[in-house]
């Protein structure tokens, strides 16, 4: 990180630079690690600048100039989301930073960090990555904005866009470039984006589908004809007529054949200019981008930046290939330090506190959530290490952190339960081109078999020094409820009191949007875990998740929303509102107010969202319905809605009639508040003794007990990257 440890290692230039807008921690949860760690595996000399002032370009130089390239990224999180909520204002903290610091890293660090290294050197190779770049690799809705933006590599002048997961594709490009390949000749590696000028394709065997008017997704193929004939080779005889010979084409060879001149595709996206003036265009767009994920069958696409002489393309490859489980286990075994640089001292750093004792065990979410940027960044295609690699990061823990006390806090990654699952034939899965593997039920092809992970849960408490292992990554439930054993696995020994859980909603408009399974499934799963819970002889809550304003959501739902959870007794306080990302599918029907899950149409489905203020302001309102300072907000809406049945002091209500504080009308008395304990089962209940009553717990006086969630103090999730809502 400094010329003082560069002398002290002997070196007189570091051969890759990485800039980072997070604080450097040694540890593979943190990309910068994984990916400087890599590259020193492979023998380059690599350094780290780290949260830099981008105000000028002196702090680019501090390492001088990279022998091969600087690569760029703004971190785990991308700028804008690790700086704003989702009512766009500024947060208070940042949890990547020493001390929760907030500010220091610009908006849209990828394109700030880019353009000072260039102004730093003029001369060196740019390269760019990470979730940032990821998302924003083609022209892309920009909530912050309220406009669509150009892909992130015109506006960074960066030489390369690397997307996804990039450990191939930078070991890749290292070499070639210290083998004196210029980088502009580096046009063929997976998961790499750059510009090219109009017409531009890799070779003459290449050609080019026009995908620039509606409903029409690609080229459509169909499946071959098994007794299809054609003429024999003009080395073969004709017949004794003179007729022209024929043979039966076996449809293996038609298929192999199709898929050679399918690799040899580019699809031509909507051009920038006609997305971002035409939201359906844009729509149309999103879905081509999303049916071209699958590396098994994705060709490459194309986007026109610009007109006239000054125009040029964004050309991305197919993505990467998905690592191997050696692959995974070689890249998670490298010698992480595993702790902060000792430049940071004693300086507490949010993020680290909260990963340093858990384990990431695989990689991807076949979950298909078209709010969530997993998919867009890590893939479909789940990516799992070995049992052996996972204990032997366990025991790491155990030796080399000093405040280890015993307790291993997560066996996860975006997903706890997708360890190992995987398509049951590789065949279908190299040409599926679904956009989620369990919507709108759990295909018939995926393995849903948990045993593996049932295995690596019972070895990693066994072993010697390991007092406990609790998950702290969310659970997909619906997969879960496929196999007892594991959730009984999970709630008898791997719930640290509370698990955390995500239906999203209860109605069938918004879950429809966000393919997500229906409550029913939520509640067998509920149910489940009450039961192992009890026959544990455990007290233990569910933390469900709730995304208020997500497209395809009314206010009636909301409030159905709001009555279910009067109902099952959830008080939430850690609540979200609906975050466009880029390039998410959710964010395309909040822009474009069409559904890209079908094929997209001028007069095709409209999808309703909450865009104004008030109405988001509302939606969140109601997920907090027990707060009094809600109720004149929800008051109205109700009366708006004619639902002023739902307004009083009784079971079936959802808000009193009268404000807590406020005089009655013609009595002098004062309204006294439910949330005191004055009605049976009222929203916010005390506790005897007169504390307030944990978040997401029932009144004392309800006399129920059915699942619950905990207190939002425990259950407040850190902003890890892990899930994006």
């Amino acid at each position: 990180m400094s010329r003082t440890e560069m002398k002290a290692l002997g070196w007189d230039a570091c051969d890759v630079i990485l800039v980072t807008g997070d604080a450097y921690i040694d540890h593979p949860s943190f990309g910068m690690a994984l990916i400087g760690r890599m590259l020193e595996a492979q023998g380059f000399r690599v350094g780290i600048i780290s949260q830099p002032d981008w105000k000028s370009a002196e702090p680019f130089r501090a390492l001088g100039r990279p022998r091969l390239f600087f690569g760029i990224t703004a971190g785990n999180m991308d700028s804008m989301v690790n700086r704003y909520t989702s009512d766009r204002k500024i947060r208070s903290d940042d949890a990547y930073t020493p001390g929760a610091e907030a500010g220091r890293r610009p908006d849209r660090a990828v394109t700030v960090y880019a353009q000072r290294a260039r102004e730093a050197f003029p001369d060196a190779n740019v390269v760019i990555g990470s979730i940032e770049a990821s998302l924003r690799r083609i022209a892309h809705y920009d909530y912050w904005s309220d406009k669509v933006r150009r892909s992130v590599l015109p506006d960074s002048k960066a030489d390369l866009l690397i997307f996804g997961n990039a450990e191939r594709a930078l070991v890749a490009l290292a070499r070639r470039l210290d083998a004196g390949e210029p980088i502009e000749a580096i046009r063929d590696l997976r998961g790499t984006a750059f510009m090219v000028k109009p017409g531009w394709l890799p070779g003459e065997e290449w050609g080019e589908i026009d995908s620039l008017t509606l409903d029409r997704p690609g080229r459509v193929e169909p499946h071959p004809d098994p007794y299809a004939m054609e003429p024999q080779q003009a080395s073969m005889p004709a017949t004794a007529d003179g007729a022209q010979a024929v043979r039966i084409v076996p449809a293996a060879e038609r298929v192999a054949a199709r898929r050679a001149a399918r690799g040899k595709m580019v699809v031509r996206l909507p051009a920038y200019e006609t997305v971002s003036a035409d939201p359906v265009m844009y729509a149309h767009a999103s879905r081509i981008f999303h049916l071209e994920s699958n590396p098994g069958n994705a060709r490459a696409l194309v986007q026109a930046h610009g007109e006239g002489p000054g125009r040029r393309d964004v050309w991305l490859n197919p993505p990467p290939i998905p690592l191997t489980t050696p692959e995974m286990d070689f890249v998670f075994g490298l010698p992480y330090a595993r702790r902060p640089h000792p430049a940071y001292g004693d300086a507490r750093i949010p993020a680290w506190d909260m990963i340093k004792f858990s384990i990431n065990i695989m990689r991807g979410c076949f979950g298909g959530c078209t709010f969530c940027s997993i998919t867009e960044h890590e893939g479909r295609i789940i990516q799992s290490r070995s049992e052996a690699s996972i204990l032997h990061e366990i025991e790491e823990i155990r030796d080399r952190t000093p405040d280890f006390k015993g307790h291993i806090t997560d066996l996860g990654g975006p997903t706890a339960n997708m360890y190992r699952l995987a398509c049951k034939d590789k065949k279908i899965e190299t040409s599926c081109r679904r956009l989620s593997c369990v919507y709108p039920g759990i295909c018939e092809n995926l393995n849903t078999d948990h045993a593996p992970l049932v295995s690596l849960y019972r070895k990693a408490r066994a072993i010697p020094g390991v007092k406990r292992v609790t998950i702290g990554s969310g659970l997909r439930y619906d997969l879960a409820v496929r196999s007892p054993e594991y959730v009984k696995e999970l709630v008898t020994h791997h719930v640290s009191g509370l698990l955390k859980i995500a239906p999203e909603h209860t109605e069938e408009g918004p879950l429809s949007k966000m393919m997500k399974p229906g409550i029913g499934t939520y509640e067998k799963f509920a149910a489940m875990f009450e039961k192992y819970s009890q026959e544990a002889g455990k007290k233990q809550h569910l933390v469900p998740y709730f995304i208020a304003a997500h497209p395809g959501t009314t206010d009636e739902d909301m409030v159905n929303l709001a009555l279910w959870l009067k109902k099952q007794g959830f008080r939430p306080d850690q609540v979200q509102t609906f975050l466009p990302t880029p390039m998410a599918m959710a964010t395309t029907m909040y822009h474009s107010r069409r559904n890209p899950l079908r094929k997209v149409s001028a007069d095709s489905e409209i999808v309703e969202t909450a865009r104004a203020g008030k109405v988001r302001k509302l939606h969140k309102a109601l997920l907090r319905w027990h707060d009094p300072e809600n109720w004149p907000l929800i008051r109205e809406a109700l009366q708006q809605m004619g639902r002023a049945d739902l307004i009083g002091n009784g079971p079936n209500c959802l808000v009193p009639r009268h404000q807590p504080g406020v005089p009655l009308p013609a009595t002098g008395h004062t309204a006294t508040s439910p949330a005191r304990g004055a009605a049976k089962g009222a929203a916010g209940a005390r506790q005897p003794g007169g504390r307030p009553a944990p978040a997401g717990s029932r009144s004392p006086q309800a006399g129920r007990a059915p699942v619950r969630s905990g207190p939002a103090s425990t259950a407040k999730p850190a902003r890890t990257g892990k899930r994006h809502a």
